[in-house]
């Protein structure tokens, strides 16, 4: 199932999401998609709570969000801001470049997640994306998301 919308999108649910994205819990992270440009950028939410899968290993004794969580997030808004403007429903994310991280994530924080198309080609694109709790940048890098279809639409930037 291919979804392109030309307009802007706001608002998603995680309902409306799971129509976008294949993911499923516990590995669908967004919450919330608060507004997407199909193609060219996207901000969202992640809710990050004390009952989540990783923090029973990580830290036992001090919980941390692990950083690649916190990229898989960034990847899945970048998946639904390519998604939206005509990839395939399942991309794949190809690379991960720069991603730094400044500061740890707790139960109780909120995720403010960016992704802004930044360059690619017929069936990939490249975005610069960030994770921020309460204005603070959590983490930042440059992600590459590959359509395994290669669809031409999506290649547009």
């Amino acid at each position: 199932m291919t979804v392109v919308a030309a307009a802007p999108v706001t608002g998603l649910t995680n309902d409306q999401i799971r129509e976008v994205l294949p993911h499923r819990w516990p590995m669908l992270l967004l919450d919330r998609v608060g507004k997407v440009e199909p193609g060219v950028k996207g901000t969202a939410t992640k809710n990050v709570t004390g009952t989540e899968l990783w923090f029973q290993g990580h830290f036992p004794t001090e919980a941390v969000l692990p950083g690649v969580v916190m990229i898989e997030a960034m990847a899945q808004l970048a998946g639904v801001v390519f998604a939206l403007a005509g990839a395939s429903r399942i991309s794949y994310l190809a690379g991960v470049r720069s991603m730094r991280f400044r500061r740890p994530v707790v139960p109780g924080d909120r995720l403010t997640l960016t992704a802004e198309r930044t360059g690619g080609g017929t069936g990939f694109a490249e975005f610069k994306v960030s994770a921020r709790v309460d204005g603070q940048v959590a983490a930042e890098g440059i992600l590459t998301i590959v359509d395994p279809a290669g669809n031409a639409a999506a290649g547009k930037v």
